[in-house]
């Protein structure tokens, strides 16, 4: 089949399978009398285990391990588990910082009041990097604090 074919029916983009060929993740395909490049079922296979590792979110150079490791029938499937293990472990450190950066993030915006003025504490927290009190023009008023008892005096004795 050609590029198109096996883009089609692998999921890869043919644009994606030729860099996968240029950087030698996938062998380069054989070539017709034509010069049109000719995949075969082995090439499916191929490109079907990088799209389902790019979906996990795998590098190209854990894919490349991987491949190796697929293509061994002697290998240890304690490499792949450490494969693994390492990339979820990236994947919830990945996930920390998104959290982080979305409640940053979120408190900029809630600084904001969005009434059309050209003041923007989240445009001045970008341009300087400092946090949203320092950048917000009209900070929240304090809760009042809750007064003082006294002590009672009695008159006349």
């Amino acid at each position: 089949m050609n590029i198109g074919q096996a883009a089609r029916a692998s999921g890869v983009s043919a644009k994606m399978i030729r860099h996968y060929e240029s950087i030698g993740l996938v062998p380069p395909a054989g070539r017709r009398d034509s010069g049109y490049r000719d995949y075969g079922v082995a090439d499916l296979h191929r490109l079907g285990f990088i799209r389902h590792a790019r979906d996990l979110g795998f590098s190209l150079n854990r894919i490349r391990v991987l491949l190796g490791l697929w293509s061994d029938p002697g290998r240890s499937n304690a490499d792949v588990k450490a494969i693994a293990r390492a990339h979820v472990r990236e994947l919830e450190e990945r996930a920390r910082q998104l959290n982080e950066m979305a409640d940053a993030l979120r408190i900029l915006a809630d600084a904001c009041d969005g009434d059309g003025r050209p003041d923007c504490p989240i445009i001045a927290s970008l341009e300087t990097g400092a946090d949203v009190q320092a950048c917000h023009p009209n900070p929240a008023p304090k809760a009042p604090e809750p007064p003082v008892p006294r002590k009672r005096v009695r008159a006349g004795r």
